[in-house]
């Protein structure tokens, strides 16, 4: 191999790159809060008692769950506007395609919380005179929070990671960006190479933390 590495040439594209990230941080965390707020919402929904909420909920869940999330992208991204038939900010489109695919798995992720939350609390809860939205807010969601944080953050990280797949469609994001700057230089090599550095930091911090979190979930357990 007589490749030449050659890193230097990106420090030219450096404000580029920082606007890419930026983009790229700012669609992973519209995504999450999406996901976490609509995954616990869903998540009623699919243990709902009428069957009219439950079906077309667990559907909804099972159909983000079982297909691409680059098809769900650019299913979103050209079909939506055609659907509407007006124009919708690329941007708006890739933060709910990835926000409604991160939604599904956190659905799941709270479900096996709320089913894990004991017995004994619920009926306290209505010895108590709890009506169902207090029981909801004030014991099941804490509960159901602290034992599916760990899945939950794992799949913040699954959707950091995917929202590169939104350069496809031409959302100028940190892989956008590298994409252009190694089709202009030639350098794919080394392009991205730093932004898989890029991702990968990133993403660490957030895998220690799950790991942390586990283990102290795993020693409270054994008590």
């Amino acid at each position: 191999m007589h490749y030449q590495f050659d890193f230097s040439f990106l420090s030219g594209h450096f404000g580029d790159l920082l606007a890419g990230l930026k983009v790229t941080i700012e669609l992973a965390l519209a995504a999450n809060v999406m996901g976490i707020i609509l995954g616990f919402v869903l998540c009623l929904m699919a243990m709902s008692p009428w069957r009219v909420v439950r079906y077309p909920t667990q559907l909804f869940i099972e159909f983000f769950r079982c297909t691409p999330a680059l098809l769900q992208i650019i299913w979103f991204f050209y079909c939506v506007p055609m659907m509407v038939d007006f124009f919708i900010d690329p941007f708006l489109m890739g933060v709910l395609a990835l926000g409604l695919n991160l939604s599904a798995f956190n659905a799941e992720a709270y479900r096996a919380g709320v089913q894990a939350v004991p017995h004994e609390h619920l009926d306290a809860c209505v010895a108590l005179g709890l009506r169902p939205h207090q029981r909801t807010f004030y014991v099941i969601l804490p509960q159901a929070l602290r034992t599916a944080l760990p899945v939950l953050l794992t799949n913040g990280i699954g959707t950091l990671q995917q929202s590169a797949l939104v350069a496809i469609v031409a959302i100028s994001d940190l892989m956008y960006v590298a994409k252009s700057i190694a089709t202009d230089s030639y350098r794919p090599l080394e392009t991205y190479s730093l932004v898989a550095l890029v991702y990968f930091v990133m993403s660490v911090p957030f895998s220690k933390i799950v790991h942390i979190i586990e283990r102290r979930q795993d020693a409270a357990t054994q008590r």
